[in-house]
């Protein structure tokens, strides 16, 4: 339910905690004190663009994953069950070690594009199973094989499979046969803003007794190796089991460790966050304990820990025999050096006070924000869905002008990255903390996806939600042509214009109050308007053209690289600009009626740009009559333009270019709009009593309103009619992103004698096309769907039930355009739920992860998903966009207006 103000529910805790982060809008550093320490580490460094310094652009081979243990970091650090601070300046996570394996797990082990059959790949099973906005609480679940774990078999397996063979996954192995596994649950809890819980849980989940090595870490991010000016910290031992922490920023911490199960004190490890140049370059270290030395020292007894006791990287090591079944507890504690308290009751009964508390508070803030009528499923859906989203807000830090120069204390890097990737984007400076996609395969942001995290984060924190799509077109990020930086590896490419959308959707969920917000994000939108007019409309024939705009492997080419001599007009894309227009129409139309006086120019030059596109595709005649579709038009170099007739999202994105317009602001574009008065006058609309025989305008006088969009009224069923067509578009699940009218009439598309094709692919992509490890020719995408059912509830607000579809098609039942929409957001949300046959869709096949009780309810928010089965593809962890799964069971339930 909505809070009494029209804002999401908080419990008063929580309000009080991020209270005042609104103040984030001008930097991180006037946030909320509760935000200092985060889970702002994220699951993988090493791989990353950022930190790729290679001669040919391959990062995934110059830092991999045996690498990650050794080499510093340049630009961030990784970690499981992370947490550090804003700036992350240190960082505590979790190490462990079954006794078996060569390495210790630092970090989630996953499979490169070029070693795996469907692209790159994590092969861990975490969870994000709880948090709350200010990270006071936090809670992490990991299982982890006992017996070795299978790094060679997985590579080796996952390489001899092609692509159309199913992924090799970790729980295809025997890892964890018989149960041998640990169940490793981390609790972050806050009793301050600065005093913070670490609890770890371990269970044996086998049969025999068995020994954990569990290492919580703590170590700095390396500062000094790249600037010779930075300061040294130090984190020393001050007892058997706490160590001292010195920090020019960070001031002095103590962190204490608890004893362990059998009340035996852990041992602490010291090296430095340095590289191992001997064992990577052969070449001699900066220090005699590099940042391997603990893994080395506890795997192979190595002397590599330093005795003196101090370093920038410290390990608590505790060694653990756990019965069958039981489960043992560690603790430690991160706070300011000084605390009055002592380690008995730090770690004793205050430990236990705030772990109850903020669990407590926890559970009252998801229960004030569960609405009305959902079940206890939906609540957890809902809970494990905006947990994830809040752990993967992740501390992202790439200064490309640093980057593509070189530091001053290391070598300079290669020639060619002066000429190539981003090496146009010398303004782009990040230092701050960003709402990810996936925190192992996707560790940094993109413009498209975070405009649908911050819809979802909209419902819990407002604020952090604002500041990210005001964040994007900032000064340091937006480029100064107007461009918005896409993804780190290839800031230049172009995702869908939706940040103009998402701000109108946060602005509502927040209760419509901060009109300063809009104000500001309108303001830097314009200049992003005029680059999307200026740069990817070259002929100036308002019709768009833009590259594969995020939806990777939707058709037969590669819409980014197009074989030379041809260009391609999309129907996307222009009809992506169109809804842009309405977009920023609308945003100029809410600050009209707050009082922003000037903003009916605005109002007006957006009703004259979306005329001029509308004029733009009824004359380039994309529309296909027979098939009721829009389709790309591909130019030839000899002239002839051949429609793609592929029967994809490409041809439904149109209509979401949707919007009601009250008659006050109609009368003055009547009145003063040149080319929203042409078109009007065109179709033979003079008037405003033909637009209301017409069917676009409706509502008594003083109260009319008037319906835009891209789709005429004419169109709108017969493209309906196949987009909610079994045979076609419409799942069990949602709908998909190619229609399984393809599943046995693949499309041929024959350019110059060479050939590509698309069929319906409801699970992962056999091209290797955008590295083969995105599918978006048939499966299920949580975006375009929302986007969709948000257009067809602007439509019924316009024709109320007086506008009938018949749904499914084919099956002569005639119901609203809310009613589908209503069953469209059902149908979402059911691929989490339990179903009458006591399964899952999410976890499809895998019969561990739908019966077993230590895995039923741990829920992934995968990137994509099967379009016929529902089950989960693609990287495992993206709550990102699939987070609006959130936001859809409380619209469902009227949780919002």
């Amino acid at each position: 339910m909505l809070g009494p103000d029209g804002r999401a529910c908080m419990t008063s805790a929580e309000r009080d905690r991020v209270q005042g982060f609104g103040r984030l809008e001008y930097g991180l550093r006037q946030a909320s004190d509760w935000y200092l320490w985060g889970p702002y580490l994220s699951e993988r460094q090493w791989g990353t663009v950022r930190e790729d310094y290679s001669d040919n652009g391959d990062a995934w081979s110059y830092l991999p994953h045996d690498h990650a243990r050794s080499r510093a970091y340049r630009w961030g650090e990784d970690g499981l069950a992370g947490f550090c601070d804003i700036e992350q300046r240190l960082c505590l996570a979790l190490a462990l070690w079954n006794g078996h394996d060569p390495i210790l797990k630092e970090r989630a082990f996953g499979l490169t594009g070029a070693e795996a059959n469907h692209g790159e790949d994590v092969k861990e099973y975490w969870w994000y199973l709880d948090a709350v906005p200010s990270h006071a609480w936090n809670r992490w679940r990991y299982h982890y094989p006992q017996g070795p774990f299978p790094y060679e078999e997985l590579r080796r397996e996952n390489g001899r499979r092609g692509k159309n063979d199913l992924e090799y996954e970790l729980l295809d192995t025997s890892a964890f046969d018989d149960d041998r596994y640990w169940i490793v649950d981390v609790h972050y809890a806050k009793a301050d803003p600065t005093d913070v819980l670490m609890s770890i849980q371990v269970t044996n989940a086998g049969r025999d007794a068995a020994v954990l090595h569990v290492l919580p870490t703590l170590w700095f991010r390396n500062t000094w190796a790249w600037d010779v000016d930075a300061p040294r910290p130090s984190i020393e031992a001050t007892g058997p089991s706490s160590v001292g922490v010195r920090h020019p920023f960070l001031g002095e911490l103590a962190v204490i460790g608890g004893a362990g199960a059998g009340g035996v004190r852990p041992t602490l490890l010291f090296c430095d966050n340095e590289t191992n140049g001997q064992r990577l370059y052969g070449v001699a270290s900066t220090t005699t304990y590099p940042k391997d030395g603990i893994n080395d020292h506890v795997v192979s007894g190595a002397a590599t820990v330093n005795p003196d006791r101090r370093g920038t990287k410290c390990a608590f090591w505790y060694r653990e025999t756990v019965a069958a079944g039981a489960t043992i507890n560690i603790r430690l504690r991160l706070r300011p050096s000084g605390a009055h308290q002592q380690p008995t009751e730090a770690l004793g009964s205050d430990f236990d006070r705030v772990i109850r508390s903020r669990q407590a508070e926890a559970d009252e803030f998801y229960a004030e924000l569960a609405p009305g009528g959902a079940s206890a499923e939906e609540a957890m859906v809902m809970r494990q869905a905006l947990a994830g989203m809040l752990w993967s807000k992740q501390f992202y830090n790439y200064n490309i002008a640093r980057w593509l120069d070189g530091d001053p204390s290391q070598p300079r890097p290669p020639a060619s990255r002066l000429t190539g990737r981003n090496n146009r984007w010398r303004n782009f400076n990040a230092f701050d903390i960003m709402s990810m996609p996936d925190t192992w395969e996707y560790p940094w942001f993109a413009a498209w996806d975070l405009a649908f995290h911050c819809v979802a984060l909209a419902h819990v924190d407002p604020a952090f939600a604002k500041y990210q799509l005001t964040l994007l077109c900032r000064e340091w990020f937006q480029h100064p042509n107007g461009a918005l930086p896409a993804y780190e590896w290839d800031f230049g490419d172009v995702n869908p214009p939706v940040q103009a959308w998402a701000a109108l959707e946060v602005f509502a969920i927040d209760g419509e109050r901060d009109v300063d917000f809009l104000v500001r994000i309108f303001e830097k939108l314009l200049v992003n308007f005029t680059w999307w007019v200026n740069r990817e409309d070259v002929s100036g024939s308002n019709l768009f053209e833009g590259g594969f705009l995020g939806l990777d492997n939707i058709g037969p080419i590669d819409r980014s690289h197009l074989p030379a001599g041809t260009s391609l007009k999309q129907s996307d894309a222009t009809g992506w600009m169109a809804f842009y227009c309405l977009a920023m129409g609308a945003m100029a139309a809410a600050l009209y009626r707050r009082g922003q006086r000037t903003a009916i120019d605005l109002i007006l030059k957006f009703l004259e740009h979306f005329a001029s596109i509308q004029e733009a595709i009824a004359g380039q005649q994309m529309w296909d009559e027979a098939d009721g579709l829009f389709y790309d038009q591909l130019t030839l170099p000899d002239g002839s333009v051949v429609p793609v007739k592929v029967r994809s999202m490409v041809g439904i994105i149109p209509v979401l270019a949707a919007l009601v317009v009250d008659e006050q602001t109609l009368a003055q574009a009547l009145t003063l709009g040149k080319q929203f008065s042409q078109l009007l006058e065109q179709r033979g609309e003079k008037d405003l009593k033909r637009l209301e025989d017409l069917g676009l305008l409706r509502g008594e006088p003083g109260h009319q309103r008037l319906l835009l969009g891209v789709v005429g009224i004419d169109r709108l069923e017969r493209l309906f009619s196949k987009l909610f067509d079994e045979r076609e578009f419409l799942s069990p699940y949602g709908l998909r992103s190619v229609s399984a009218f393809h599943r046995d009439r693949p499309y041929a598309l024959d350019i110059e004698g060479v050939q590509s094709t698309i069929d319906y692919e409801p699970a992962e992509s056999t091209t290797p096309m955008f590295g083969g490890n995105s599918n978006w020719r048939g499966p299920i995408w949580f975006p375009l769907n929302y986007l969709v059912i948000s257009s067809l509830e602007r439509y019924h607000q316009f024709f109320g039930d007086g506008l009938t579809v018949e749904y499914p098609t084919g099956s002569g039942r005639r119901v609203s355009l809310q009613a589908i929409a209503d069953d469209l957001r059902r149908r979402l949300i059911s691929i989490f739920l339990v179903g009458p046959d006591g399964r899952r869709p999410c976890f499809g096949w895998v019969e561990r992860l739908q019966q077993d009780p230590a895995w039923k309810d741990n829920l992934m928010f995968n990137e994509y998903f099967h379009g016929d089965n529902g089950a989960g593809l693609g990287a495992a962890h993206q709550t990102g966009w699939t987070g609006v799964v959130a936001d859809a069971i409380r619209r469902q339930h009227k949780g919002i207006l």
